[in-house]
């Protein structure tokens, strides 16, 4: 290692035996580190991005997993000998882990303890690596929750985990990572469940603890825009492998290999909708890669006249909901709008801006304090909860966290069938062929079926997610964040697979995304929330073009990668 370098890995190797034989996670893989630097990696679900992040921490099973490869780190910029992680017994690691080394998971609910305040989580990080008292540790905790922007700290502080958004509890993985200050912040998919207007101020905080610190990072990250902004370096990896590596402006600029070319290809942009967008398999050698063909303005605001022209699926008027508290939380306050047949209505807003409650009220799944929500015609509100089991295959919700909405003793095969079982969609003896014909319509294979939900990545783990709903057949789908945790080659994947359904079934709707480009590429009509309220709603491409609520413009001002890609 140079005098610059902290971190190096060379030649790490990393297999799993598993039932079927072994898995090949992580081959050869090298690459260096320099302080005050960040290295990118990237590449699709499973290709062993957050493999060779466990490896460096040595957070890997010691059963059924062989490790092989050197990892040098030097955990201070002035140390004379950089250590050997891949000698270093487990007592040593854990001095490492935290203190030297920071890491920001990939799922903060299965990383933060469920039954511990979120304050003393991170408190207890910091009493244990800089041997601070209850008090001190609990002011630094407060500290660092203001500098992650949480808002109202003390009470961010007291909550338990499940009180959180999704984007909050990953705020507080966040300061849990960076409290002590460490040499080296293994980041994976850090800003996955954040909106863009605090992924921005998220990846200045980055950069800002690295030029205080000297501190490197290692930045993984499904989303090429993040990418852009914040790497140095960027590694592409592929089924284990590293297939391309160099600095950001010339991979993301000229790439080479024909894999980095199918993943900036699938990307989809902000500033128009394409008719369809490039899938990876568009990019392998020997293929031509396909016209890309984006819709006029004029043509997507016809498309959404034409779909308002119907009577509306579902009619939402004066929707609040209240949790209790004290004070009280006005989650949504008087939300109304109408959904279409056909017609997919994109939902945006930051995190703790109501998005997700809003979807479960309409859903039943958290009750209402006033208003209206009518299917069909039918009031919902109303309908016991008995009489609403008919209309649950109608109406399907895709949850935020697919690690919670999986039951962790069924195998993913059996999750999928259940449903479809349960309302008489399939038959014993032909479900499994169905589960199969899902999990390939999502990028799957038939082979996944046999795993259960901890072996597989948060993005395989989401893509069965989205297969169980779409099992089903409904007729109204609430996608919570539903392609968050995709990578872009497998997210292009399910954006054409849902708009084909909304196409060919009349499938309707609500898609909860804090990505911007997600959300232009999907929608014909936009909502935007902030602190419960609608404050902005319109066709998409009017919308994005000339946004009237000033948050609206701050959250496309926001959106990473735009000018970089």
């Amino acid at each position: 290692m140079n005098k610059d370098t902290i971190l190096e890995a060379i030649g790490l190797g990393v297999q799993f035996q598993t039932r079927t034989g072994v898995v090949q996670a992580a081959k050869e893989v090298s690459f260096h580190l320099q302080a005050g630097q960040t290295l990118g990696i990237v590449g699709e679900s499973g290709s062993g991005k957050s493999v060779t992040a466990l490896s460096i921490m040595r957070l890997l099973p010691r059963i059924g997993c062989q490790t092989t490869g050197q990892i040098w780190l030097k955990p201070e910029a002035n140390a004379p000998v950089p250590l050997a992680l891949h000698e270093l017994s487990e007592r040593a690691m854990q001095r490492v882990r935290g203190r030297h080394i920071g890491m920001v998971f990939q799922e903060p609910m299965s990383s933060l303890n469920p039954v511990f305040r979120c304050g003393e989580q991170v408190a207890e990080a910091i009493r244990l690596h800089l041997r601070k008292s209850r008090t001190e540790a609990r002011m630094l905790t407060l500290e660092w929750f203001e500098r992650v922007q949480l808002a109202q700290p003390e009470r961010m502080y007291r909550a338990f985990p499940h009180e959180l958004s999704g984007g909050q509890k990953q705020r507080v993985m966040i300061a849990m990572a960076m409290c002590c200050q460490p040499a080296l912040l293994i980041a994976d998919e850090p800003t996955t469940a954040l909106d863009v207007t605090v992924q921005k101020a998220i990846l200045a905080l980055i950069r800002e603890l690295q030029a205080q610190t000297g501190a490197g990072c290692l930045f993984i990250s499904h989303d090429l825009g993040v990418i852009s902004e914040v790497a140095h370096q960027v590694a592409v990896m592929r089924q284990g492998q590293v297939v391309e590596y160099g600095p950001v402006h010339q991979i993301l600029r000229a790439p080479q290999h024909p894999y980095t070319k199918g993943l900036l290809a699938c990307r989809p942009p902000l500033k128009h909708r394409l008719h369809r967008l490039p899938v990876m398999d568009d990019f392998e050698e020997g293929k031509t890669p396909p016209k890309v063909r984006a819709f006029s303005p004029h043509e997507e605001i016809a498309q959404a006249q034409t779909l308002m022209a119907q009577p509306p699926l579902l009619e939402v008027c004066s929707l609040s909901v209240q949790y209790p508290g004290r004070p009280p939380v006005q989650a949504v306050s008087e939300a109304s709008f109408e959904l279409y047949p056909g017609e997919i209505l994109g939902l945006v807003g930051e995190s703790g801006s109501g998005k997700t409650t809003l979807g479960r009220a309409i859903l039943r799944l958290v009750q209402a304090k006033q208003g209206s929500v009518r299917y069909r015609g039918v009031e919902l509100q109303e309908v016991p909860v008995q009489a609403l089991r008919p209309l649950r295959r109608q109406l399907q919700m895709i949850f935020q966290d697919p690690y919670a909405a999986l039951n962790p003793r069924l195998r993913i095969g059996q999750a999928i069938a259940e449903p479809m079982l349960y309302h008489g969609l399939a038959t014993s003896g032909n479900v499994m062929v169905k589960v199969a014909e899902l999990l390939e319509q999502v990028g799957l294979t038939a082979e996944h079926a046999l795993r259960y939900p901890n072996e597989l990545s948060g993005g395989q783990r989401q893509r069965a997610c989205i297969a169980r709903a779409l099992g089903v057949e409904p007729a109204l789908l609430i996608c919570d964040e539903s392609v968050s945790a995709l990578d872009v080659s497998v997210q292009a994947q399910v954006l054409n697979l849902l708009q084909d359904l909304c196409q060919a079934r009349g499938l309707s709707m609500i898609f909860i995304s804090h990505d911007l480009s997600v959300i232009r590429q999907i929608s014909n009509r936009l909502l935007v929330m902030q602190q419960g309220k609608i404050v902005e709603t319109g066709i998409t491409a009017e919308v994005c073009a000339q946004p009237q609520s000033e948050y609206t413009r701050l959250l496309l001002e926001a959106s990473p990668g735009q000018e970089g890609l």
